[in-house]
């Protein structure tokens, strides 16, 4: 075989030649045009931009109330499935009575004695004016509730679902009669305890009895309409009035947040540093992108984190529950109409989507909002910011959140402190860790932050809000 024979083809005829130099023999004296690394998972990130940041110099940020007598007020945890559901004892005391007990033993024991019940969808519960000795816990579905209007018609009170709970005054009141209905908006599992089983208990345990009666003797204190310790006052008064006499009292322990934590090692091989840093600095690229990661997870702690979390720290009577499923302008105005002066609503961007079908469906048109050069979806000229952060349920069931925020209005605060050793942006530092025996150079990425509700009605959620569309 010849030389040429492995070398490019003998050209015959002048047709075959090339006529110019070829691409691919170009491309080795070209250089290419390039883009940073780019990276989807980059969100807008609307809640860490839109909630004020309030300097934290000590770690830890204290939030002074008033003296607040409303105990209980959360959310009963249900464990098991929906037709074999089961109470998580520890979890009683979010229903006031049983608030600040405990006796794991005896809690376990009351739980055990709650059965289960299964309403089907359209079934009444209880009716107005009927004579209650029985306390209810949702353990899965929702119920619709509804009072006696001023003008004859009903009025329809918000609905209770997933570990909402309906009449713990029929436990200890045997006079209690019920001042609404409540009938079964989807099929309901309900867990129930009657005033007989919970008597006993207390017969058994006279810890919770105690207890109870405390509880009795506390909602007997003057008190606002927010649980607070009442401000003596007196108007309208004419002449020599004795005026009474009075002071504000505040809580003896007061929450207070400590700044949560994000961190990653990032790993570097010092070759890549040292050879491969034009056009675009390796390790500053490297960097942006774990940075951008860690103010992703930020976002996603300040919304589900189970200690300072928006979603797990709104109060029970912030929680609404949808009245048909997916969220209408009437859910809307409801969430709305829980607070003054709410800056914004957040929710995932199907959520969105799912209210705005609401809208289209009603012949009703919101106008946008601008925010800093940007046309936001709005409602009632407030901003309902995207944030992918918030879960979607197995139910294709999601949350919208309202909130106030700033402190001086009282309202949500994020946390954070800057200044620290290393700092490389505002509350976030990169720290050399050094350099190993494989020639790998680590840095320490660390973000602190928080988030805190500086009076309970600043924050409002619309929950198990239906996002999927008719037929989908």
């Amino acid at each position: 075989m010849s030389p040429s024979s492995s070398r490019e083809p003998i050209y015959t005829t002048e047709e075959q030649y090339p006529q110019t130099l070829g691409t691919a023999a170009a491309r080795n004296l070209a250089t290419t045009t390039k883009t940073p690394p780019q990276m989807q998972a980059i969100s807008s990130r609307w809640l860490l931009r839109v909630l004020p940041w309030v300097e934290v110099s000590g770690g830890a940020y204290r939030v002074n109330r008033r003296m607040t007598y409303k105990v209980g007020g959360g959310r009963v945890g249900i464990a098991g499935t929906a037709r074999r559901a089961e109470l998580i004892p520890p979890t009683l005391r979010e229903i006031p009575p049983f608030a600040g007990f405990y006796d794991e033993e005896v809690l376990g024991e009351l739980a055990a004695r709650f059965t289960q019940r299964e309403l089907p969808a359209g079934e009444t519960l209880v009716e107005h004016g009927q004579r209650g000795d029985h306390f209810y816990v949702v353990a899965h579905g929702k119920l619709r509730r509804e009072g006696e209007g001023a003008f004859d018609d009903a009025a329809h009170l918000p609905p209770v679902g997933d570990g909402g709970y309906l009449s713990y005054e029929a436990l200890t009141d045997p006079d209690f009669t019920w001042d609404h209905s409540a009938v079964a908006a989807t099929a309901c599992s309900l867990l129930v305890l009657s005033r007989q089983d919970f008597l006993a208990t207390l017969d058994r345990s006279g810890a919770l009895a105690a207890h109870v009666e405390r509880f009795r003797t506390v909602t007997q204190v003057p008190q606002n309409k927010h649980g607070e310790a009442e401000i003596a006052l007196a108007a309208g008064h004419a002449g020599e009035h004795s005026l009474p006499a009075t002071y504000a009292d505040y809580e003896l322990s007061p929450r207070e947040y400590e700044l949560g934590i994000a961190q990653t090692v990032l790993r570097v091989h010092t070759r890549v540093t040292d050879l491969y840093n034009e056009p675009m600095n390796q390790l500053e690229q490297q960097l942006r992108l774990t940075i951008e990661a860690l103010r992703e997870k930020q976002e996603d702690e300040m919304v589900n984190n189970p200690d300072f979390g928006l979603l797990n720290n709104a109060d029970y009577s912030q929680r609404l529950q949808t009245r048909s499923g997916p969220p209408t302008p009437d859910d809307m105005d409801e969430l709305l109409s829980r607070r003054r002066s709410t800056r914004f609503f957040l929710a995932h961007p199907k959520a969105i989507a799912a209210f705005l079908r609401e809208c289209n469906r009603r012949g009703l048109y919101p106008d946008p909002v601008e925010w800093e050069g940007s046309r936001i979806p709005g409602w009632r000229g407030i901003p309902i910011f995207p944030c992918n952060k918030i879960p979607i349920a197995a139910g294709h069931t999601s949350s919208i959140l309202a909130m106030r925020t700033g402190e001086d209005d009282q309202g949500v605060v994020a946390l954070h402190q800057t200044g620290i050793p290393d700092e490389y942006e505002p509350g976030l530092n990169v720290r050399f860790m050094g350099i190993d025996e494989k020639a790998i150079t680590s840095y320490l990425v660390s973000t602190y932050f928080s988030a805190a509700v500086l009076v309970p009605d600043a924050l409002g959620v619309l929950e198990n809000v239906e996002i999927a569309a008719p037929g989908s």
